[in-house]
């Protein structure tokens, strides 16, 4: 493949997949809009801590999605198709398996929930509510996150991008129905979230009966069987790894909140800025997990090179892009934000660490989607473990003296080191194999 056609191939891959991430908190963000407007604060705080426990409980479950995607790009590059049938076919069973188990154990999963987050009295009752309706959408959440990780393996990025927007639409029209029109209230709200969730499961099912890679070929070619024990062991260091994740996650949240509320803010307003960033980088790690999955499994090491290097470039641009914008721009999003003075002064002060974002870690989230498509997950794995190591003894090392600067400074600190991990590794890799 020359390098015309790499960059081409990237950007295909990249812009549907940065739509499809920028819609998925749109679920989140229609039902808040919604509440919004139905007169109490209680049901802003409820959608609120909802939707919280289900990202985060989802989350933990993104394996399924990533794991399949970077088998089945290996079995693309291969071009055995029975095999790519087959990673999805054990994806979806272990879907069922995990949704099944999350929905019979709903209670002591709500009531964990609820012991973290601390709900109020008034809170408590509709949190119940929406707890019980939406966690039988479970089972269309992770069947599509296992869809989507076969369409992205198998260079689709545009279904995946469709399925968001088709959900997003059917949330909000439904649950405006069943809120305004029906008097539904919670009840409504969270039943608009579920059926958006089973539509977009059928939406996939569709498209996975039509697609291309599903259509028979004239060449025979002799399937690799997958094993459970090799989909296991791929799966099993993506949950570790993201387990890690979740443990930063919540403890930049905490030690902020130790700090007090004003604190709390400025971090959660900055933490925006990494998200929007991260949205649009996780769509050209998409982009690198099709691409060096198909090069891996076709053994092709001049196009895996070729492609990891046009990965970084484009990497490389994004993050030149957002530093500048965060430069010049960063007070005026800070004011967009937030019209609280106390709120609008801590996040100054503490915005220069967000310049730096971009930058650090560019080379975690590249080599994350090279990762992934290459199914070196541990490798993933050790980068993370090393790098939330690090990000605790900064942090508990230097809080005394620092301050909030200390947690940000831990913060971008475990983004640098697991992007040095992981290019030491990749470096060792890529040598020998």
């Amino acid at each position: 493949m020359t390098e015309d056609n790499i960059h081409k191939r990237i950007l295909k891959l990249t812009l549907p997949a940065i739509i499809s991430n920028i819609s998925v908190p749109l679920l989140g963000l229609v039902d808040s809009t919604i509440v919004g407007h139905m007169g109490s604060s209680v049901f802003i705080g409820t959608v609120a801590l909802g939707t919280t426990i289900f990202n985060m409980m989802y989350w933990l479950m993104g394996f399924l999605r990533m794991g399949t995607t970077g088998l089945v790009a290996q079995a693309h590059g291969q071009e055995d198709q029975e095999r790519m049938k087959t990673v999805l076919r054990k994806a979806l069973q272990a879907g069922c398996i995990i949704s099944a188990a999350m929905v019979i154990l709903q209670w002591p999963l709500f009531e964990i929930a609820t012991r973290i987050m601390h709900p109020d009295a008034d809170t408590l009752p509709q949190l119940h509510i929406y707890f019980s309706i939406c966690i039988w959408g479970a089972p269309a959440v992770l069947g599509q996150y296992c869809f989507n990780g076969w369409f992205i393996g198998a260079q689709d990025t545009r279904s995946p991008m469709f399925v968001a927007l088709f959900q997003n639409l059917v949330n909000i029209l439904l649950s405006l129905f069943l809120v305004y029109g029906m008097g539904w209230k919670m009840e409504g709200v969270a039943t608009g979230t579920l059926v958006a969730q089973w539509s977009g499961l059928a939406l996939c099912l569709i498209f996975m009966r039509h697609h291309r890679a599903n259509r028979p070929t004239t060449a025979a070619r002799e399937s690799t069987p997958v094993r459970w024990r090799e989909f296991l062991a791929v799966n099993r260091d993506l949950f570790l790894r993201t387990l890690c994740l979740v443990c930063v996650t919540v403890f930049f949240v905490r030690a902020g909140s130790m700090q007090g509320s004003d604190i709390l803010a400025a971090n959660a307003l900055l933490m925006q800025l990494f998200i929007l960033f991260s949205y649009i980088t996780d769509g050209l790690a998409n982009a690198g997990e099709a691409l060096s999955g198909k090069y891996t499994g076709a053994h092709d090491r001049q196009g895996l090179t070729q492609c990891i290097l046009a990965l970084f470039l484009w990497g490389g641009s994004i993050s030149a892009v957002f530093t500048l914008a965060y430069i010049f721009g960063g007070e005026w999003i800070i004011c967009f934000f937030t019209d609280i003075p106390r709120v609008q002064y801590l996040a100054s002060l503490f915005l220069p660490w967000v310049y730096l974002i971009p930058i650090v870690a560019l080379q975690a989230m590249v080599w994350d989607g090279v990762f992934i498509g290459m199914t070196y997950t541990r490798g993933m794995l050790f980068a993370t473990v090393g790098g939330a190591a690090l990000f605790f003894a900064t942090y508990l090392y230097t809080k005394e003296f620092l301050g909030n600067d200390a947690l940000w400074m831990a913060f971008l600190s475990y983004l640098f080191t697991r992007g040095i991990i992981q290019t030491l590794l990749a470096t060792h890799k890529l040598r020998f194999s």
